[in-house]
């Protein structure tokens, strides 16, 4: 239980917030040699919400079967979840 760590869950990011972090995992994935995931986030600034809701869904299903990179999945799930937002 030491090693486990804790995420902070934020609901509360505007637009500017939700491109920084769908920013960030683009080259979060860039870095770690992942270009399909890193492409579904390239232009994502003023993208109207409906395509970004599908983008950051069809990232989560790429994820799905990859736990090696949960961090990242867990980084568009807080993504999603402040897609109201916009």
């Amino acid at each position: 239980m030491e090693n486990e760590k804790t995420m902070k869950i934020v609901t509360n990011l505007d637009r500017a917030g939700v491109e920084a972090l769908l920013a960030q995992v683009r080259g979060q994935a860039q870095s770690k040699n992942l270009p399909e995931l890193a492409s579904l986030f390239n232009g994502v600034e003023g993208m109207p919400r409906a395509q970004l809701e599908l983008k950051v869904a069809n990232a989560l299903k790429w994820l799905a079967d990859k736990p090696e990179h949960a961090s990242l999945g867990a980084q568009l799930e807080m993504a999603e979840l402040n897609l109201r937002n916009i």
